[in-house]
């Protein structure tokens, strides 16, 4: 099955094309986890939004991993 997924913009129809709803979960389920946003918040977002906060936590959390854990833990 496959959701609408907003184009974002203010013209006629604003649904640009259907998006699997595994994948919208998944967005959902990343942004909640990591940035404790509510639901609703996280669905009024458009397809392109979602997709780049995922993107921008997905890279905060590389680089924090990379990292020493703590002082003591220097490689």
């Amino acid at each position: 099955m496959r959701a609408p997924v907003s184009s974002g913009g203010s013209g006629s129809g604003g649904v640009l094309s259907s998006y699997p709803v595994d994948r919208l979960y998944e967005e959902v389920a990343f942004i909640a986890y990591y940035l404790h946003w509510p639901h609703d918040d996280i669905m009024a977002m458009d397809h392109r939004e979602r997709q780049r906060w995922c993107e921008e936590v997905s890279r905060i959390h590389r680089k924090v991993s990379k990292e020493p854990k703590n002082i003591f833990d220097i490689r």
